[in-house]
Parts: C-alpha cells; sequence; structure tokens
C-alpha cells in the first residue's frame, strides 16, 4: 500500500519547416479554476483544468525534487499538493509521451511509435482517439492548447489534423521545438496561420497566450469551466535563457548553466499563470498536474537512476509528478505507488466524476491516491513502454519491480523513425529479461532474473500480453496516410 508524508477554428495548414532533431523535455501541468469571484463568488460546477508540461526535465532538476534549480513556484505546488516520488512518461522521447498523456492508452495504440517529423513521415496522433480536451469538451469546457505540440501537423506534403480536430477551441503552438531557440522564436502557428518573429522567451510568450486567453474567455463566459493545456519547450534543445537567470547557475555561455537558466524561467512563466489565477479569483478551483514527457538528456540531472532519455532505463522515464487541488488533494507525498503520464486523463475523469472513453486505457485512476483512499486504488494493468531504438527496447513496472526485455531482431541504423520498420516492430520478439527490485535498487544494477525465475516468467507473460494488445492496435503508417482516422 502507498505509504504517505507530509510534504514541506483552424485553415489548412500548409507550411515548411527545417529537419530538427528529437525532442527533448516535457513539462505537463494540469489546473482547474472556479469562474471569477466578480460574478457573486459563484463556482462553477467543475473546476477548470491548467496542465504544464516541461520538455526534457530530469528527475533531478527542480528543488523539490532534489534538483539544483531554483524553482519556488513549482516547489510551492508540490508543497500544497501530493507529489509522487516514483512518477513516470508516457515515453523515453516526446511525442510518444504526449500521446499517451493527451488519451491515457500506450502511445502506440494512438498511432505514435517515436518522435513525429511531419515532413518525413506520415505519423500523427490519430483522430479516432478520443484525447482528454474531448472529454473535458463534451463535459461543457472550453478549451486551449499552448505551446509545443509535436503530435503532427501539416504539411505542403501531408495532410495532417491540428489541435482543434483533436477537442481544442484555441491553440498556439509549433510542430517541434521553439526555433531557432527558445529566444525570440518565429516557427509559432496559431490555430493554423503562422504567427512570425516574437520576441521574447518562449516559456513566457506561451505564458503570455495562457494569459490572454484566460482573459478573453472570462469576458465572454466567465461562468463556464476551462481546459488549459500548457506545453512549454523549456529545456529542450536549442536551449536560450536571460542572462540575469542563467548567472545563477554559472557563466552565460555554460550550457549546464544555461540549462538550468531555461528552468529557472519557466517556474518564473508558471508563477505568472497561477498569479493571474489568484487574481482572477479562481485559484482555490484549480487542480494542477505538473510533470515532465522525458527523462534528461543531462546525465547529471536524474539522480541515481540508471540511463536518460531516449532510453526504457528510469532515467529515461521517470520524471517529477505533482497534483494540487487546494480542499480536495491533501498535502503529502506518495512514496511506494509509481505512476505516470498515462494515469493523467483517468485521475481527472475521476476527480470531476466524469464517464472515462468507452475504449480500453492503459493507465489507472489515481483519485483514491489523492483523496486520502490509498487502500481503495487497485491498477488494473502494470506500466508498460515501448520505444524501437532504445535498449532495453521494453520495460514494465509492477509494483517494487521492473522487467526488461531487449529487440530479438535488426532495425537499419537510422536515428529517425523510419515508418518502414512498423510492421517488423508489431511482429517483432524479445530476449534477454533483466528483473530489478526498485524498491531496494532504484539505479537497476543488480540483475536479479537468475535469482527469481518464476517472478521473470510470470512478469514476461503479463508483459507480451501487453504488447500484444498494443501492437494489434497499432497503426502501420508505411501504407500510407491514416485511412480510418
Amino acid at each position: 500500500m502507498p505509504s504517505t508524508s507530509p510534504a514541506p477554428p483552424a485553415s489548412p495548414l500548409h507550411l515548411h519547416h527545417p529537419l530538427i532533431p528529437a525532442c527533448l523535455f516535457l513539462f505537463l501541468s494540469v489546473a482547474a479554476f472556479g469562474c471569477s469571484t466578480d460574478q457573486a463568488h459563484a463556482q462553477s460546477p467543475r473546476p477548470n483544468v491548467v496542465m504544464l508540461l516541461a520538455d526534457d526535465l530530469g528527475y533531478r532538476d527542480v528543488g523539490c525534487y532534489g534538483g539544483p534549480v531554483k524553482t519556488p513556484t513549482i516547489d510551492q505546488l508540490a508543497a500544497g499538493g501530493t507529489r509522487f516520488e516514483q512518477f513516470y512518461s508516457g515515453c523515453a522521447v516526446c511525442s510518444p509521451s504526449r500521446a499517451t498523456l493527451i488519451t491515457g492508452r500506450h502511445h502506440i495504440r494512438a498511432g505514435v511509435y517515436s518522435w513525429i517529423h511531419d515532413e518525413s513521415q506520415n505519423s500523427h496522433l490519430r483522430l479516432r482517439e478520443i484525447t482528454l480536451a474531448e472529454v473535458l469538451r463534451d463535459a461543457g469546457y472550453a478549451t486551449a492548447h499552448v505551446g509545443k505540440w509535436h503530435l503532427g501537423l501539416p504539411t505542403e506534403d501531408r495532410d495532417k489534423p491540428t489541435p482543434d480536430q483533436h477537442g481544442f477551441d484555441h491553440w498556439f503552438a509549433t510542430w517541434n521545438n521553439a526555433l531557432p531557440s527558445h529566444r525570440n522564436p518565429d516557427n509559432f502557428i496559431r490555430n493554423g496561420e503562422p504567427v512570425g518573429p516574437l520576441e521574447g522567451y518562449s516559456c513566457q510568450l506561451v505564458a503570455d497566450e495562457a494569459i490572454g486567453w484566460m482573459d478573453r474567455h472570462r469576458e465572454s463566459g466567465p461562468e463556464q469551466p476551462f481546459f488549459l493545456n500548457v506545453w512549454f519547450h523549456e529545456p529542450h534543445a536549442p536551449i536560450a535563457a536571460p542572462d540575469e537567470v542563467t548567472q545563477k547557475y554559472g557563466k552565460v555561455n555554460d550550457k549546464a548553466a544555461v540549462y538550468s537558466g531555461t528552468i529557472d524561467n519557466t517556474d518564473q512563466a508558471i508563477q505568472r499563470l497561477l498569479a493571474k489565477l489568484d487574481a482572477m479569483g479562481v485559484r482555490e478551483n484549480t487542480l494542477i498536474i505538473y510533470a515532465s514527457d522525458n527523462g534528461s538528456y543531462r546525465a547529471d540531472r536524474v539522480g541515481n537512476l540508471r540511463g536518460q532519455k531516449g532510453v526504457n532505463w528510469d532515467g529515461g522515464i521517470r520524471v517529477p509528478g505533482i497534483f494540487q487541488w487546494p480542499g480536495h488533494i491533501p498535502a503529502g507525498v506518495v512514496l511506494d505507488q509509481p505512476a505516470g503520464l498515462v494515469d493523467v486523463l483517468p485521475t481527472i475523469c475521476g476527480l470531476l466524476n466524469l464517464a472515462p472513453p468507452k475504449v480500453h486505457l492503459d493507465g489507472s485512476d489515481l483519485s483514491p491516491l489523492l483523496t486520502g483512499h490509498p487502500d481503495s486504488f487497485q491498477r488494473h494493468q502494470p506500466l508498460f513502454w515501448h520505444l524501437q531504438r532504445s535498449n532495453p527496447i521494453v520495460a514494465m513496472r509492477d509494483g517494487d519491480y521492473s522487467l526488461v526485455g531487449f529487440r530479438d531482431y535488426e532495425l537499419s541504423n537510422n536515428n529517425m523513425f523510419v515508418e518502414n520498420w512498423i510492421p517488423t516492430i508489431k511482429t517483432g520478439t524479445y530476449h534477454n529479461f533483466e528483473l530489478y527490485n526498485l524498491k531496494d535498487d532504484p539505479g537497476q544494477t543488480k540483475n536479479l532474473a537468475q535469482e527469481q525465475p518464476e517472478r521473470v516468467e510470470a512478469m514476461k507473460q503479463q508483459m507480451l500480453q501487453i504488447n500484444a494488445s498494443i501492437m494489434k492496435d497499432g497503426m502501420d503508417w508505411h501504407l500510407g496516410p491514416d485511412k480510418q482516422n
């Protein structure tokens, strides 16, 4: 059982964009707000939901997780809510992790095998998927997405869905990274129209957009709850931060200092968002979830964990996870119950008393853990990860134990995902399974497979069943664009 302890309408888009590196960092927060106190102190029937996601933020980056970056706003969220000590991304790289977050389903079910490069791939988040935005919009919410998207956008040669087709009334986004860097980005798109060059830093520009949208929403429908999906670009490369922020951590040309500066700057952007909620009088009716899309690409920011971004060791998939909703979620730390982004959609449905989508959800409802009823929580399916270029290629977390397996087939030597690999991936097998007790050995240093063969066999069979179910749902993009939606 988990133990707790007190915690100190868009137009078609046809644009060109350059080849860009794999996404590194994601940062997630979901917040729920009531309507303005100016409206006779009325509260909306349900809280608003705001989700803050970081890009490539490591397990040991922010202050409340023992990191070196000064993050007072994030630390206050943790102190006032529930922080998970063992929280996981949906994948070790960005696009699939985001697909898992927004659907509550394994990313391959949702059509996303790896990070998406729109100009060379047919891949995108499938239209048939029911997203968190669609669930909340159907429940009467206004919806907006601001920040990185990276779940597929149209190009001149490929007609892909845009965020409005996935449930968002308003969107302000980039394909992948902020370019040419976090400073003065020129590749944002608003509701299908290119915005052009902007002055400032990505996280602050994203906060500006979110604040402006909240103001417009308040004027047009103050009693309507809203879902604000805020996906920051920081600290994904190419990085940039104000010199005065970077200098807190070292010289302005020190990459480690700039990396920390991007996180510090994001914390300040989050503070502006929370200050806006306070000014609107809605903070007390706000659910806030904060996390990252995958582990850090810096080996010094994953703590004592093995591996980093891009691999299915815990360093690549373990991230911060914080839930805050004043008066509903008590302050504390969940120490021994693993959870992850895959649980966000079912958890929000549980907290808001909404019916979840009538599809197979790989995530579980964490609301018992968040509302003081840990004994009633039951995970219906172990956490499972798959990433074709990772060694190990698959990983599963069940209780204290992690089982990993390695690819039993070859793929071409290509750093970018190749859709011709999909038939091989869907039918591929695994071998050389390794077993780790993460409670005793969080760094995954001692393989227990030979000592516990019965546990390995039982977990392997469960892993293979989950894998077969996921692969059955997987889209074969090399055959062409999605015809099934």
